[in-house]
């Protein structure tokens, strides 16, 4: 097992300050199918009229899901979808077989300032779905169940849970 050092930040486009969770096992074999994550730890940002964040550029073959702890990601591609998500919501791209795409902070955000966190990871198509069409679908956080998390113990006991775990894709424990 490799313990790896913690990651140096950086900056994507002007808005995003991002650590690189995977750092150099990013694009690897070894964390397929898992290409990176970066975690855009909460930063303060003061209110501007600048727009923060990335110009479009390209994407193919894989998929971008971007949750957002503290304020708002606004999202716009070339298939015309445009949208904002918003604490605890979730953005899933499917680029596919490619979609060009930007994303910065809200207009909203930018113009109030404030805290801003959030996570993005990218996940690799298997090659049968490399070159689906591509798609966009905002996952608000009011449609994500919470599925309680706890202990033979604590259900043993009638003891509270331990936590609440969020089921973004997929289901949990069934």
């Amino acid at each position: 097992k490799t313990i790896l050092p913690a990651p140096r930040p950086h900056w994507v486009g002007n808005g995003f300050h991002v650590f690189p969770v995977f750092n150099q096992l990013a694009f690897t074999a070894e964390l397929s199918p898992f290409l990176m994550l970066d975690y855009a730890a909460p930063k303060q940002f003061d209110a501007t009229a600048e727009r923060r964040g990335v110009g479009q550029h390209p994407h193919r073959g894989f998929e971008t899901v971007t949750i957002a702890f503290q304020g708002e990601v606004e999202h716009g591609d070339s298939l015309g979808n445009r949208d904002v998500i918003g604490t605890g919501d979730v953005q899933w791209m499917t680029a596919g077989r490619g979609i060009i795409h930007e994303e910065f902070q809200s207009t909203a955000f930018s113009k109030r300032g404030g805290t801003f966190e959030m996570i993005q990871l990218w996940v690799n198509l298997p090659a049968a779905h490399k070159m689906t069409a591509p798609k966009y679908q905002a996952i608000l956080a009011k449609q994500i169940p919470q599925v309680p998390l706890a202990s033979d113990t604590c259900a043993a006991n009638g003891a509270k849970p331990l936590g609440s775990l969020r089921v973004i894709a997929g289901s949990y424990n069934g």
